[in-house]
């Protein structure tokens, strides 16, 4: 056991004391003194959110393979623990050696949510870390951001030395053998990071400087380097089957949100759903071998003793071997007690044959995404349903004996009407009345619909990055529409309806889209108090709207106006593989209400292909 950088008397003033022990069945300890490089991985936000993080789990795994690399974790401390370190002038200090953030040599931040960017903050305040990145001198740590955030790290620029941008697999070794390399030989930041900038994928923010037009718009974004390249190149893995794969995943001494064994089937998706940027950005979809999850799920059981299987995707029934995957773990672990879930299923016989076979139907909900109400919109969005595969599937399942459904749709999509709302609550309502066309001896209770609304969120490398986003007033009156609605139809009983915050939306929809001038904006709030702002009990909009207004942001400027076809967007640097070409052919497609048809049934010609090494489904 390592001595712990707070004491009894600390942790007994705090909640959940296991978030911060460390100790976890296969953590990796190692002699600090016997290793190059100590890489700190965090995740900025609480422990049981970081716990659940896939990818974390992959890059733990993988730079501690290497004898040279002693790679630990740290998550944001919760409010009380924060208090505390910041009264008594702790530093925040890594889950496994209890030491100090500051004594490493990385700290990587993943960015999977734009709500958490005033934790990142506090996670570098905290560990004696100075907040901008050119005040940062010889002993501190290099800070690097990766993630699907970082896809447009402009917001967060101005406090990061370095972005990995794409899959971690694939450049970081380059990256840990240069720093070896360049401390060996006793080399200074500044010459480490235009070296750094030299590799796939890596992103120096301060080797770059960025003009803008009179109205705001950007004007130009040029390198200050030869090392800088014009366009940094996302990175792909093009082999899954034979990349690293955790064998030996963390396992938490607390429950945390994901708390079983995952399977990554495969990574991308063939739909191309026009407001889904991991649909975009994760082209050309790429599949693990059979026999490599077989024996990674043996593996993986044994050395955590977890009693479930989640196979993980964006859309798991487009995985082409999965009857025999879901057939062969049902066989070889059902008796054993371990359950298999499967998320991302589409509304199809095939989907909800899988289901039945390992799901407690009596127990179980079944989810739909329709994601808009009526089949016009349904288009523009190119979701691929037909409102006669929707209610088939849900009468399908109400058939096989469920009586619960979740369905999920989005609110403020582009084009949207009063109409097209309202199809929201008549569509539930057609779904209601397919349960009850059932005999009543053959149902099962009482039928349960809960109707979940999102707002929509304009994402950078989706076909909707040109497309305004509603006020918070605006998403609010949509909901409201929406639940009138619920309420006037005749099985109103039968539906629940939820939806989101709006001003939560609307913040998150600043930084999505937003440039490196955020960062004062950041700053600010985060020197409010800000923190923790995906979480409702301390979401605070007041210190933000104060934010805005001191730093004097144009809230509007980032949310509510159209882009133009030639504007320069923050994120044009990046090179996902999907052209911008592509993208805004989607986008008037989108408006024309056109559907595209997915990667299998005919190639679009979105770029991915040509990617790399990466080939598309038409071309295998």
């Amino acid at each position: 056991m390592k001595k712990l950088a707070l004491d009894d008397t600390i942790l007994l003033q705090i909640e959940k004391p296991a978030r911060y022990i460390g100790n976890e069945i296969n953590a990796v300890y190692k002699d600090k003194s016997k290793v190059n490089v100590r890489f700190c991985m965090c995740f900025p936000d609480v422990y049981e959110i970081g716990m659940s993080h896939l990818g974390i789990q992959i890059l733990y795994d993988m730079f501690n393979r290497r004898e040279d690399v002693w790679c630990e974790r740290v998550y944001s401390p919760w409010v009380d623990l924060d208090r505390i370190l910041r009264e008594q002038g702790i530093s925040l200090f890594a889950l496994e050696s209890q030491d100090p953030i500051k004594d490493f040599d990385f700290l990587g931040i993943t960015l999977q949510y734009e709500m958490c960017y005033t934790n990142v903050l506090q996670i570098l305040d905290l560990s004696g870390i100075p907040l901008m990145a050119e005040e940062r001198g010889e002993n501190d740590p290099i800070v690097i951001g990766g993630g699907p955030c970082a896809c447009n790290p402009e917001p967060l620029a101005d406090f990061f030395d370095l972005f990995y941008i794409g899959e971690g697999e694939t450049s970081y070794d380059a990256l840990l053998d240069l720093y070896r390399e360049h401390k060996k030989s006793g080399g200074g930041r500044r010459s480490f990071l235009e070296k750094a900038a030299a590799i796939p994928g890596i992103y120096v923010p301060s080797l770059y400087q960025v003009t803008y037009h009179p109205d705001g718009t950007i004007a130009s974004m040029e390198p200050l380097s030869p090392r800088a390249p014009e366009k940094v190149r996302r990175q792909a893995v093009t082999d899954l089957t034979h990349t690293v794969y955790p064998e030996k995943p963390l396992v938490p001494f607390i429950k945390v949100t994901q708390d079983r064994v995952v399977l990554e089937i495969q990574r991308g998706c063939i739909r191309g759903c026009r407001f889904c940027q991991a649909g975009m950005l994760y082209r050309p979809t790429r599949e693990r071998d059979i026999k490599m999850l077989k024996s990674a799920a043996h593996k993986m059981l044994k050395s955590t003793g977890h009693e479930e299987i989640s196979l993980s995707s964006l859309s798991s029934s487009d995985y082409s071997r999965l009857p025999e995957l879901v057939t062969y773990l049902m066989e070889n672990f059902r008796e054993q007690g371990v359950n298999i879930s499967l998320p991302s299923l589409r509304i199809d016989a095939f989907s909800l044959d899988v289901m039945s076979k390992i799901q407690d139907i009596r127990k179980s909900s079944i989810t739909f995404a329709p994601e808009a109400g009526s089949q016009r919109l349904r288009d523009v969005i190119n979701k691929g349903l037909t409102e006669e595969v929707i209610l088939k599937g849900a009468g399908d399942a109400f058939e096989g004996g469920w009586n619960k459904v979740k369905l999920y749709f989005m609110l403020g999509l582009p084009t949207e009407t009063e109409e097209d709302e309202k199809s929201i609550a008549w569509l539930a309502e057609r779904i209601a009345k397919r349960y009850y066309e059932i005999p009543k001896e053959q149902r099962n209770g009482k039928c349960q619909i809960t109707v979940s609304t999102s707002f929509f969120v304009p994402k950078p490398f989706t076909p909707f990055q040109w497309a305004p986003m509603c006020t918070k007033e605006e998403f609010l009156n949509k909901a409201h529409t929406v639940n009138q609605e619920i309420k006037d139809q005749l099985n109103r009983k039968s539906i629940k309806y939820n939806w989101h915050e709006a001003d939560v939306t609307v913040l998150e929809g600043v930084f999505a889209r937003g440039d490196r001038r955020l960062s004062r904006l950041l700053l600010r709030a985060y020197e409010k108090g800000c923190l923790f702002d995906s979480w409702t009990e301390c979401f605070d909009n007041e210190r933000w709207t104060e934010a805005f207004s001191e730093t004097e942001t144009d809230l509007l400027f980032y949310t509510t106006r159209t882009r133009g076809k030639e504007e320069i967007f923050p994120w044009d640097f990046v090179d996902c593989g999907v052209t911008k070409k592509f993208l805004y052919r989607e986008w008037e497609k989108a408006q024309e209400e056109t559907v595209t048809l997915n990667c299998r049934q005919q190639c679009s010609g979105c770029g991915a292909a040509c990617y790399g090494t990466g080939i598309c489904y038409v071309n295998r």
